[in-house]
């Protein structure tokens, strides 16, 4: 069992929101998931339609019990398979003076936890906007902590204080805490945000998720209804951001019991710690991919070796071919080229790797064409278009591929994909340049005569 507190002590975070549809989504996933709110303003129980007036016993009266006596089921309401809720009550405020004597207050909430350390996959608690007795105790219960980082002005800020606030709980409890945050609340379109997200990735890049959240009002809507966004809207862009967080979630493996002290753990320093490490995501998508290319490469050379006898060269440049041509056509399967190689002319693939994929000089200007697979929205900013991505969307060529070709000047552009929603650099393009917020931009560069 995981048990992961979303916690950051600023307000308008989105921690409810964040808790709701993270928990529905990871029960989406088939894992079994208890969300429990900590908050006495008890929105969790309001986002899920719980209503105050029909709960009986509460997260109140679970903590004022001695863990011998607790009993889950008594205060658990199943809201959908998979996924159980333990709501709080107003009267949840009056419980740290009650307990000001009682020295093992904080360990009340893990005790109780242990009883049914084999019924649940993951328990998320949603944490007040305060530091004290009940934000401690979900820290204390906490292998895990999420803060989620709205792209607003005061969002550094106040991810500094929950940092400290973090530091201070570990060294006081020696504790272990594995530390991750979330952009949460983001709006592509403001500058703002975008510098404030490059910021974040700049300081904490290790401790960053891939995923961020993008500002959607399906999102709002759905916690106004009672409904989390799975329910609500599930073919929105605000469910496939969390939808995605959860997967991404799920692939990070559990703290171990037994690890040292680990402030802030990522997926590459757990496989990878004696190697210098990616600072930003765009950094390791173009790593995870080179390192997938080259997998790929090993093992359709040793294949084309033994059925063609072909250089190595031309089998690695074959693990590139798309499922299409860029015409519409469609071109033979993988497995079909080997086993027919007569039919394959490797000049011929060459010409069409560069052809179809990255950017490309045209008459009047530059062919960008990137794979997005699964993507519903392709777009591109540059130093072209003022950074707008609204300005430049390509068009949708086949099940998998977009292009545009954008009419340039000869000069030299930097540019970004932004694909459903989320900024990413163009794979297909190794030619990069930092910008000034710590991140990667691709470049590309046109003669005076276009090629």
């Amino acid at each position: 069992m995981r048990t992961i507190a979303i916690a950051n002590q600023k307000g308008g975070c989105g921690k409810t929101t964040v808790t709701i549809n993270l928990a529905a989504c990871l029960a989406r996933e088939g894992r079994r998931t208890l969300a429990i709110d900590l908050d006495p303003q008890s929105h969790l129980a309001l986002g899920l339609a719980v209503p105050e007036e029909q709960i009986e016993v509460s997260m109140t009266d679970l903590l004022r019990t001695n863990a011998e006596d607790a009993d889950l089921s008594r205060v658990t309401w199943q809201i959908s398979s998979n996924f159980d809720l333990i709501p709080s009550k107003t009267d949840l405020s009056k419980l740290e003076r009650e307990l000001a004597g009682d020295d093992q207050r904080e360990h009340r909430l893990i005790n109780a936890l242990k009883t049914v350390r084999e019924k649940y996959d993951f328990v998320i608690l949603d944490t007040p906007p305060t530091v004290g007795f009940l934000t401690e105790s979900a820290l204390f219960a906490a292998d895990e902590v999420i803060v989620p980082v709205d792209t607003g002005y005061f969002s550094l800020h106040g991810l500094s204080k929950q940092l400290d606030t973090l530091r201070r709980v570990r060294s006081e409890w020696n504790k272990p805490l594995t530390l991750r945050i979330l952009a949460n609340h983001y709006d592509v379109r403001t500058k703002l945000a975008r510098e404030i997200l490059a910021e974040l990735r700049k300081r904490h890049g290790d401790a960053m998720f891939t995923t961020f959240i993008n500002f959607n009002t399906k999102l709002k809507e759905s916690a106004s209804l009672g409904q989390p966004i799975t329910e609500y809207d599930p073919a929105s862009s605000g469910c496939r951001d969390f939808v995605r967080f959860a997967r991404e979630l799920i692939s990070l493996s559990a703290p171990a019991a037994s690890a040292p002290p680990v402030v802030v753990a990522s997926p590459a320093q757990s496989q990878a710690p004696a190697q210098p490490q990616p600072k930003t995501a765009e950094e390791k998508s173009l790593l995870d991919r080179a390192d997938a290319l080259a997998a790929d490469a090993e093992k359709l050379l040793a294949t084309t070796q033994t059925l063609v006898g072909r250089p190595a060269q031309v089998a690695t440049e074959s693990t590139a071919i798309p499922a299409g041509n860029g015409d519409g056509v469609k071109t033979a399967s993988l497995v079909t080229a080997v086993a027919a190689p007569q039919s394959v002319d490797p000049i011929r693939t060459a010409e069409k790797i560069d052809r179809i994929y990255g950017p490309k000089s045209v008459d009047d200007g530059v062919m960008f064409v990137i794979r997005a697979a699964g993507a519903t929205r392709v777009q591109i900013a540059g130093d072209f278009n003022d950074w707008n991505p609204d300005r430049t969307p390509l068009m949708h060529v086949d099940s998998d591929t977009f292009q545009i070709k954008v009419p340039l000047m000869p000069g030299k552009y930097q540019y970004r994909y932004v694909v459903d929603g989320h900024w990413r650099n163009d794979p297909d393009n190794h030619n990069v340049e930092m910008n000034p917020y710590g991140e990667l931009n691709n470049v590309v560069e046109l003669a005076g005569v276009h090629a």
